[in-house]
Order: C-alpha cells, then structure tokens, then sequence
C-alpha cells in the first residue's frame, strides 16, 4: 500500500512530470484492479449489466472491453 500512498503523494509534485509519470502508474493499477473486480463479479454470476451499473458505464461497454478475457 505505500506504493500507492507514494503514488498519491508523487500526483500534486510540483513538477509536471513526476505528476504526470504518478498519473499514469495509478491509471495502469487502476485498470488492473477494475479487471480483478470484473472477473471476480463474473466468476459469482453477476450478469455484465449488474457489473456495468457498479461502474457507471453501459453493458455494452463493460462486455466490450472484459468479454473476451
């Protein structure tokens, strides 16, 4: 967790580019645990609309981006 904390903190640097290179690690972690979270859901039988209304995207677009892993 101190990665993250780290991460955070790197975010409001003053210099734009160990803000921007924080920014960037945390979307990739991001994305990482929403794929984790999905999978999980799926594995519990949660239908891509129940998955797509935690996230507050469309079910088309939840399927569209984890239906094929």
């Amino acid at each position: 967790m101190t990665e993250v904390t780290d991460l955070a903190t790197k975010v409001g640097d003053r210099d734009p580019r160990v803000g921007l290179r924080a920014v960037a690690a945390l979307r990739r972690l991001l994305e990482q645990l929403e794929a984790v979270q999905v999978r999980s859901a799926r594995v519990q039988g949660w239908s891509w609309q129940e998955i797509a209304a935690e996230l507050g995207v469309s079910r088309q677009a939840v399927h569209k981006k984890y239906g094929r892993r």
